[in-house]
């Protein structure tokens, strides 16, 4: 999109919550800060009834009711395609309309194909993409390779259930498209701290040579959610935030901490180190799960909409982690995922030694010391706790923030995540999508965390709503004389 060159995007599921909530109005976004070609194309395909116009409106009401300048035009590149995941008559029409744009455009311009539906549906997209040869994008015009180069497949998360289904979903992927046509989306990979942890390691000199366990206690990362399930009851309730969160967003934001420094900053230099770290977490002996590992579900959850009775599933988890690499052999890496939480926060908090000099030793020193906090959201930015001299004659030593906000700093929040994962499929640029082995790793390490529940009973402790979780979770980190940053 950089090029503003000519593309389409087609989206299965273009009815539901992700397309209507984050596609559209990203590329709404990227359109009205000009950032798109003046000849693109959004097509949405899903099963209801609905001409071009009425597809269009659903989409801008609000835009429409408020008078958003620029909806007017923009709408008029949405086009609708009714078909049914399952049933074959709907890709044929869609390849019908996509060959007339490209005969429109007397080009064969680029396809995104974007899987924005419930994983159920994976498989029978897929299937018919291939049986269409839509998955071929424009390859009976040119060479197939060049069809093939000019055509992407987007697919979000989760990527399978466990390690075995996650293996399946990948080997009919690769089936049908090749590795560099696929865009695995982690969107919280493009938001802009997690893209700027790269560049404050590598880029600043007082922090790499300190990111190691010869300075660093432990690291804490905190995925915090204030709401529930919402509307989302039938689906997380099969899944659980362990594999819905813990999987992907959590473990691929560890391993942008532990990472090494990649050989280049480029998509391949980039995946390859994070790849690495993942495939370092060290695995938890399945007899050992309730050591490391405590599960909770808040109280009320099983009245909620889509539930099923006496459900079992858990919406809170806590994790002790080691990353085996000699930079952080045997640091502890304590993470926690939960909904109904008392505030909304994606944080990480790197824990430095706390070591008291011998000149403080008699006026004593905080209990934490050093700590620097990432914030994903909701303000982005970067904290710095350092030890100070409280006011005053007499020696007494405190904890104060040193703080960077991307809002305060830039008068905004740095780019939508998904704006940027949207260019970057685009562009053909894959730094900031999940590949195949960074997958299977991080599978490996939750599957044997799901088989020791389904098996030895998953010790499921009831947490009262606001709260940070079960009694359990603290536990977890006191017993190694720590506490958790709220």
């Amino acid at each position: 999109m950089h090029e503003k060159s000519p593309f389409v995007i087609v989206i299965f599921g273009a009815t539901g919550d992700l397309a209507k909530s984050k596609l559209i109005p990203a590329l709404f976004s990227l359109y009205k800060k000009q950032q798109l070609s003046k000849d693109f194309h959004i097509v949405g395909f899903a099963r209801r009834n609905f001409t071009n116009e009425e597809y269009a409106h659903t989409l801008g009401e609000e835009m429409e009711t408020h008078g958003d300048p620029g909806w007017a035009d923009f709408s008029k590149r949405i086009s609708y395609q009714k078909g049914l995941f399952e049933e074959k008559d709907g890709y044929d029409e869609l390849t019908k309309r996509l060959n007339k744009i490209d005969e429109e455009m007397g080009a064969c311009i680029t396809r995104i194909y974007y899987l924005a539906t419930p994983p159920n549906y994976y498989i029978s997209i897929l299937d018919h993409l291939k049986k269409t040869k839509l998955s071929e994008g424009c390859a009976s015009k040119v060479a197939k390779k060049d069809g093939k180069k000019w055509t992407r497949l987007a697919i979000e998360k989760p990527f399978g259930r466990d390690l075995e289904t996650a293996k399946e979903l990948d080997k009919k992927l690769s089936e049908i498209f090749d590795e560099e046509q696929i865009y695995r989306v982690d969107h919280y990979l493009g938001k802009e701290t997690v893209q700027n942890m790269i560049a404050f390691r590598f880029a600043n000199n007082i922090f790499e040579p300190i990111w190691s366990k010869d300075y660093i206690d432990h690291i804490q990362i905190t995925f915090a959610e204030e709401e529930g399930v919402r509307t989302r009851g039938k689906f997380f309730d099969g899944v659980g935030i362990l594999r819905d969160v813990g999987q992907n967003h959590l473990l691929q934001i560890l391993a942008t901490v532990a990472m090494e420094q990649p050989m280049s900053f480029s998509k391949e230099g980039v995946r390859d180190a994070r790849a690495k770290a993942i495939k370092a977490i060290r695995p938890i002996n399945p007899s050992e799960v309730s050591k490391y590992v405590v599960r909770g579900q808040y109280e009320g959850y099983q009245l909620e909409n889509g539930i099923v009775e006496n459900s079992r599933t858990e919406t809170f988890t806590a994790m002790k982690l080691f990353v085996d690499t000699p930079r952080f052999e045997d640091v502890p890496f304590y993470v926690r995922i939960g909904k109904k939480m008392p505030k909304e926060m994606m944080e990480i908090s790197i824990v430095f030694k706390q070591t008291c000099h011998l000149l403080f030793k008699e006026y004593g020193c905080p209990e934490i010391g050093n700590v620097l906090t990432i914030r994903i959201q909701p303000d982005e930015g970067i904290k710095m706790r350092f030890i100070a001299k409280n006011p005053g004659s007499r020696v007494a030593l405190g904890a104060v923030d040193m703080n960077f906000s991307y809002h305060q700093t830039y008068g905004n929040h740095g780019s939508d995540a998904y704006e940027k994962l949207l260019m970057d499929i685009h562009d053909g640029d894959q730094m900031l999508f999940n590949r195949s082995d960074e997958l299977e790793s991080s599978w490996g390490l939750i599957t044997n965390i799901l088989k020791n529940w389904e098996k030895e009973g998953d010790g499921l402790h009831v947490y009262e709503k606001g709260t940070w979780g079960p009694v359990e979770a603290s536990v977890l980190i006191e017993k190694d004389s720590r506490k958790w940053i709220q």
